[in-house]
């Protein structure tokens, strides 16, 4: 059976009724993402690019990794993320990586993934003409250290061909829980905080 459809031309146009069929197709949507995004990420299988291993190796082994060393599930939901972006971002994969993840993840893990191509670039830049230095401008960032933590600990090390990475299902369950509740959205409905709510009964 086909799903119900909105019937507006122009969305200035669009009603109540139009929505009360639209949310509820929306919110099954949504609740898909995490499917959408592990099978995007798939696409980086077997492509290697010039590289020791191919990108899907690479977001594992880095996933892996950070796991082994004890960080929660939305570190390693972004370890494994990081290069997501490769697909249809060759020009600013971090950012395409970022911009999925940060509904979802500490802002702090969103500005680390945002810009985790410039702390590595330190170690190749240079080779390309580019400035290896570029981190720099960040020095004095308050998360400038965990930026090196997550290139040098798990980022940087993981295009090893005889590393034993977990599989990319292991990390699936892990995907859902931290894609399932939004903590950043337009999309989210802010929810009053104490003090507003004591206020209200005065």
């Amino acid at each position: 059976m086909e799903a119900k459809r909105a019937n507006f031309k122009s969305m200035d146009r669009s009603t109540q009724e139009d929505w009360n069929i639209i949310m509820p197709q929306a919110m099954d949507f949504g609740r898909n993402l995490s499917n959408r995004v592990i099978k995007h990420l798939k696409l980086l299988d077997g492509d290697f690019g010039g590289f020791p291993v191919d990108r899907l190796t690479h977001c594992v082994q880095t996933a892996s990794r950070a796991h082994r060393d004890g960080k929660d599930d939305e570190y390693v939901v972004a370890a494994l993320l990081h290069d997501i972006g490769d697909t249809l971002g060759s020009s600013n994969h971090a950012d395409i990586a970022a911009a999925i993840l940060k509904p979802f993840v500490s802002e702090k893990l969103h500005w680390i993934i945002e810009h985790h191509a410039e702390f590595q670039g330190r170690y190749f830049f240079n080779y390309i003409g580019l400035d290896q230095n570029m981190h720099e401008k960040y020095r004095d960032h308050p998360w400038y250290k965990e930026a090196w933590e997550f290139v040098n600990k798990y980022d940087c090390p993981a295009f090893d061909p005889e590393y034993e990475s977990e599989p990319l299902e292991f990390f699936i369950p892990m995907v859902e829980r931290v894609f399932a509740h939004p903590k950043r959205s337009i999309y989210k409905r802010e929810q009053p905080d104490a003090a507003s709510v004591e206020a209200s009964k005065i």
